[in-house]
């Protein structure tokens, strides 16, 4: 049986923070573990870094359930990890800075008074949304600011070259776990996220990224043991076809089914009424597979099948099987030179990863910040007076 099975088609990238409730609790941890890729997924946590989303990889391309009767899959997929990918909802944290600053200007100005509610008749100032946005938000956002200013300074001072095709660089690392660009849209759809946003979530950590890669020793043999070991995340894979199934307990369930097809019913919308598996949400289909992928019955039948055919009666230890070939793909081999440069990037990012917690601290504690959100912390940073270290 494989990981797909047991996975929903609709787990989000991070189901810590999809829900709009759950953004501020977030905001409020420290801004090391929020801001970018470096801090949420630890080497000693998950060994290799692409496991943050490996879940949604799985989860992705998987429309069944084993629960609910899956397809006769067995071969284990890539073991799902638990997701930490806050990373993609940087936005969630910038947006809610972003309004705090917009409703009026910090420590003053004369528009507080205006009314922009009213419930029965008693009025809800602009001073009381703002207030309230900066007791619950403004620290972190403001963290996320302090750290931004910080990294980009140091970044200039290192005259690093920093440009859009880096933070393409960083999107196309996530892709690697994903099955397909279609699947990787689609989990940004579940999430309410535009490919807009993610470029400007992916922002910081690309940068990040950039100024420490020279601190970072990936040499081209890491490079290649990567792709040997990861060879079908690179488009290497043995003879696969597609298929849709219907799956029922008995024979007698099965032939009703089957006679109804024959006499022209749409097999997606038989499956989604019919089928005890969990991929009859999706119309039955199971995606691409390899022969080896199944168990032999199934396997047998669909790889024989012409392609949009449609199979008699099969049966197998999970029941019996209607089975429709929608796809065919040749066996293909993954190609080492297309692939080398992002791989090299992904295994900066992981190293990246280790040292930005150290850097980061160094950074601040070097820098001359005033923070007049939290004065009382305030002290002075490298002997100067009037500076602080934020917090």
């Amino acid at each position: 049986m494989n990981n797909k099975e047991s996975q929903s088609n609709d787990t989000p990238i991070d189901n810590e923070t999809a829900k709009e409730e759950n953004k501020v609790q977030e905001s409020e941890t420290k801004i090391e573990s929020e801001v970018n890729t470096v801090e949420t997924d630890k080497p000693e946590e998950t060994s290799d870094a692409d496991r943050a989303a490996a879940e949604t990889a799985v989860a992705a391309a998987a429309p069944y359930s084993s629960a609910a009767g899956a397809a006769p899959r067995l071969e284990a997929a890539a073991p799902a990890k638990k997701s930490s990918t806050g990373w993609v909802v940087l936005s969630a944290v910038l947006a809610i800075a972003l309004i705090v600053v917009l409703i009026k200007p910090p420590f003053g100005g004369g528009e507080g008074s205006e009314t922009i509610a009213t419930v029965n008749g008693a009025n809800i100032k602009k001073q009381e949304l703002y207030d309230l946005l900066l007791k619950v938000n403004g620290e972190p956002a403001l963290d996320n600011l302090i750290l931004e200013k910080l990294v980009q300074q140091e970044a200039d001072a290192a005259s690093v070259k920093f440009s859009e095709q880096d933070i393409t660089d960083e999107i196309n690392v996530i892709k690697i776990d994903f099955p397909s660009e279609e699947d990787f849209n689609n989990v940004l759809l579940q999430n309410n996220l535009t490919m807009e946003d993610l470029r400007e979530d992916m922002r910081l950590s690309a940068l990040i990224r950039k100024v420490l890669e020279p601190k970072t020793t990936v040499t081209d043999e890491d490079v290649k043991a990567y792709f040997d070991a990861n060879l079908a995340k690179f488009g290497e894979h043995g003879e696969q076809v597609r298929a849709s199934h219907i799956l029922v307990k008995t024979k007698e369930e099965a032939d009703a089914i089957l006679a109804e097809l024959k006499g022209g019913a749409d097999f997606a919308e038989t499956a989604k009424a019919k089928s005890t598996d969990g991929s009859a949400a999706n119309g039955g289909d199971l995606g691409f597979f390899t022969k080896e992928e199944m168990v032999e019955p199934f396997a047998n039948a669909a790889f024989a099948l012409e392609k949009d055919a449609t199979s008699d009666v099969v049966q197998s230890e999970f029941g019996y099987h209607i089975i429709k070939k929608t796809d065919y793909r040749e066996a293909a081999k993954a190609n080492f030179d297309e692939n080398k440069d992002l791989i090299r990037t992904k295994l900066v990012i992981d190293e990246v990863r280790t040292l930005s917690s150290a850097w980061i601290s160094e950074i601040r504690e070097k820098a001359k910040i005033t923070n007049n959100l939290k004065p009382e912390a305030t002290t002075p940073a490298d002997g100067a007076e009037g500076g602080a270290g934020a917090q």
